[in-house]
């Protein structure tokens, strides 16, 4: 195994807590260090990012990272293929071991998972970290590689007496075929899905080094594949420990959610923990009626908030449309933009980002959709996700263009409800300023006039690459 895990990392680590609020530290280990490319912001800030009642009387920690994700690190392979992968188990696992057989071109190779959003939110200048399995192979060096050059910090998810009781392929970097059909839609298979226990079964608890990554980050993103590597024991016990050390969480359970819906007791249990303890759900409009049983996505939104225990945001997806963010006192209506889209992979992973951006920043809820439409129309426009996803120029270009997806009937249709608030803006490339019964319109340029000076900063500071 690719030991992520080292000496050196956990006592400075440990120092970097006992003496000083403000540190620094070398922004390269050397190669055969366990914690590859690890880059520390020079200024660490002290900031709980402390949010809601309950989290009031926490002393305060350091938070260096603006956001780590919780497993899912793996390589895609994408390919062009006639037709995409059959429906049937039998037939998806024959066709996988025939793809596997031999190694791609790494001309095919892109880092996917959580790297998409890492990469993503490195891009709008946060500070990302990555905590997950990556194996000592090929593949494994590729990832770290990766990582390394986006600035992406790293650290392994298992500790080190950790025993495998599965085949060695467990210790293997995990690939996702990503395969393209003429008409672009898109096929995912792994192997992950085809297994019966999670990937990643052999690790039985959090090391201390994952506790002090979550600790030092103001987000935790957490999404449903988790569940394909890790024992919904040990992702709850991540997320009761963000709570516990001031973390907030950010959860998507993605097409995953509607299967432990209906899964195993514990996987059952696991959804209904993160669904209620997490700051921030991020759902496809199918996802939150799987989920409710509820088609209007305000209202299916509405039903998560009230059963959320900590619930501060509910985002429901609704790809080019747009997207709509619900709290307890407003609900924001943002159109997509118009692009010319080459592929749709990562453009939910780079909207995470934006959003992540936005909720760290404190901008209002509609400002933060406008940034997070435009950041996934723009990895919509370039090919695959991994290095391939929005950069910050790409972006800051979506919306100076300023193009709407804009259908009234659409809105119209959602609208024809009634909700539990007072209040619901949208978002209108009209330049109309002003309330109409509960519908409050907001022109496009009044929030892009906004949303662009933070862009700017995060450039002008050469944080990220252009």
């Amino acid at each position: 195994m690719y030991c992520l895990h080292s000496q050196y990392f956990r006592k400075t680590l440990e120092l970097k807590m006992e003496i000083s609020h403000k540190f620094q530290l070398k922004t390269e280990l050397l190669r055969s260090s366990t914690v590859r490319g690890l880059k520390h912001c020079s200024n660490s800030m002290n900031c709980a990012e402390i949010r809601g009642e309950d989290d009031r009387s926490r002393s305060v920690v350091i938070k260096e990272f603006d956001i780590a994700t919780l497993g899912s690190l793996c390589v895609d392979i994408v390919l062009n293929v006639p037709r995409l992968p059959p429906a049937s188990f039998e037939e998806r696992k024959a066709y996988m071991e025939q793809l596997s057989a031999s190694r791609p071109d790494k001309l095919y190779w892109e880092a996917g998972g959580n790297c998409n959003i890492a990469i993503a939110a490195a891009r709008l200048g946060l500070h990302c970290l990555t905590i997950g399995q990556v194996g000592n192979e090929i593949y494994g060096r590729f990832l770290l590689d990766v990582l390394h050059d986006e600035g992406i910090s790293m650290v392994g998810i298992s500790e080190e007496n950790d025993a495998v009781t599965s085949s060695s392929a467990s210790y293997e970097t995990l690939l996702c075929w990503v395969m393209v059909d003429p008409l672009q839609r898109h096929g995912f298979c792994s192997g992950a899905d085809f297994g019966k226990e999670p990937g990643f079964s052999w690790v039985s608890t959090l090391s201390g080094e994952v506790h002090m990554a979550i600790k030092q980050s103001k987000i935790l993103f957490c999404s449903g594949y988790g569940f394909d590597e890790l024992s919904p024991g040990l992702l709850v016990s991540a997320l009761e420990y963000a709570v516990e050390v001031g973390t907030s969480i950010f959860f998507d359970p993605g097409p995953r959610g509607k299967a432990f819906f209906n899964g195993t007791p514990e996987q059952k249990r696991a959804l209904d923990q993160f669904l209620k303890m997490s700051d921030v759900l991020l759902l496809t409009s199918e996802e939150a009626e799987s989920l409710t049983g509820i088609s209007n996505p305000i209202q299916a939104g509405q039903e998560l908030l009230r059963k959320g225990l900590r619930t501060k945001w509910v985002i429901v997806k609704m790809g080019p449309k747009g997207s709509i963010l619900i709290t307890t006192k407003s609900i924001s209506c943002v159109p997509g933009f118009k692009v010319n889209v080459s592929d749709t992979v990562g453009c939910g992973d780079s909207f995470v980002a934006a959003i992540a951006f936005g909720f760290l920043h404190g901008m209002p809820t509609v400002n933060t959709l406008v940034l997070a439409n435009a950041v996934g129309a723009a990895t919509a426009m370039g090919c695959g996700a991994g290095r391939n996803v929005a950069t910050l120029e790409k972006s800051i270009d979506v919306m100076r263009v300023s193009s709407l997806n804009e259908d009234d009937s659409l809105w119209n249709e959602i609208f024809d409800e009634k909700f539990d608030t007072s209040e619901i803006t949208l978002l209108s490339r009209a330049i109309i300023n002003g309330s109409n019964d509960r519908l409050n319109r907001v022109s496009l340029q009044k929030v892009i006039s906004e949303v662009l000076p933070k862009l700017e900063t995060v450039r002008e500071q050469k944080i990220v690459p252009p």
